[in-house]
């Protein structure tokens, strides 16, 4: 038996698709009839490291189906299981992280489409400790990018300690922001989106922000502080270069947390910083227990991630839409049937 997965050849550097052979799943880890697979910007990495590699690659991290199979010594789960897999595909479970609950933190952790055959594909086989139940009544398609996306955002907004009624701007409003935007206006709070641009307005109040800043024409600091201040600021930008400026927006023992930032330094006013008792974190992912609990609350509040779907055939062409900025929010690969 084999399945058709999207692959990266090193001999011409480009997604073409490919039959594989349907391995039976190894002990403690299952395989997945696959449904949906988001197109996530780390994906790009993926893709161009695989061009560089010594043999085909598979990418896709946002993974949602039905089990299919499961390996010797899974208890559990059973086959036809709904479930998710996301940026965490596993860990050593012994670590000193893994032994804290703190998986996504463990230096062995496996990500889908760099450790093992990602989900661009009909089937992709994981480690069981990677799945997430995908609850009754949310769609797979949605599920999908609950695993990266979803429980990133979800995270990053319930762990920022802001009070009940509190003030949360989103910076960049795209695939991770318009969940984050969501996911503070789910939970209560009062949430302006910051972006470039006035083109999205509609979009934002729709998914539910209070306000909106044009950061090409309005100063976002200033604007920020004259509201009372942030409580938090999540902030999705890959470039260190509006950090100066969000920081000034916080209000005392306010929250700047940093989710998409790739590299880079920025330099942080000490004096305003500790006299204000604020706070600068970075913030990575979940783990599945995570991902399974921003599912119950999508379930329960309508959260659901804006997507473009697509079929797996056309990954090629998703990814050069990704890379050219053409997707306003999130894709979904959907392989045939």
């Amino acid at each position: 038996m084999s399945a058709l997965a999207m692959q990266v050849h090193p001999s011409d550097q480009e997604l073409i698709p490919a039959r594989v052979p349907l391995e039976p799943a190894p002990e403690g880890w299952v395989r997945i009839a696959v449904a949906a697979a988001g197109v996530c910007g780390a994906d790009l990495g993926t893709v161009s490291a695989g061009a560089g590699s010594s043999s085909p690659v598979t990418p896709g991290h946002e993974v949602a189906g039905t089990i299919a199979q499961l390996g010797p010594g899974v208890t559990g789960w059973s086959v036809g299981d709904r479930v998710a897999v996301g940026w965490f595909g596993g860990s050593c479970g012994h670590c000193d992280a893994c032994r804290h609950g703190e998986v996504v933190h463990c230096p062995d952790r496996q990500i889908p489409g760099i450790s093992y055959p990602g989900g661009w594909a009909e089937s992709i086989t994981v480690p069981a400790g990677a799945l997430a139940r995908v609850p009754d009544g949310l769609d797979l398609l949605d599920a999908a990018p609950m695993g990266c996306a979803g429980v990133t955002t979800f995270n990053a907004v319930r762990r920022a300690g802001v009070p009940a009624g509190g003030r949360v701007a989103v910076h960049g409003f795209g695939g991770l922001g318009h969940l984050a935007v969501q996911w503070a206006a789910a939970m209560g709070y009062e949430v302006t989106v910051i972006t470039r641009g006035s083109d999205r307005r509609e979009a934002a109040d729709r998914l539910g922000a209070a306000h909106y800043l044009d950061s090409r024409t309005t100063p976002v600091g200033q604007t920020l502080r004259a509201a009372g201040g942030m409580h938090a600021v999540i902030s999705i930008a890959t470039t260190p270069e509006p950090v100066p400026e969000l920081l000034t927006g916080l209000r005392h023992r306010g929250r700047l947390v940093l989710l998409g930032a790739a590299g880079g330094t920025f330099e942080v006013p000490l004096g305003d910083l500790v006299m204000n008792a604020q706070t600068v974190s970075g913030h990575l992912t979940g783990s599945p227990v995570d991902t399974e609990e921003a599912m119950q609350l999508a379930l329960v509040t309508g959260v659901r991630p804006v997507t473009e779907r697509v079929p797996l055939t056309d990954a090629a062409q998703a990814v050069q839409r990704l890379r050219n900025s053409k997707v306003r929010f999130r894709t979904v690969l959907q392989p045939a049937g």
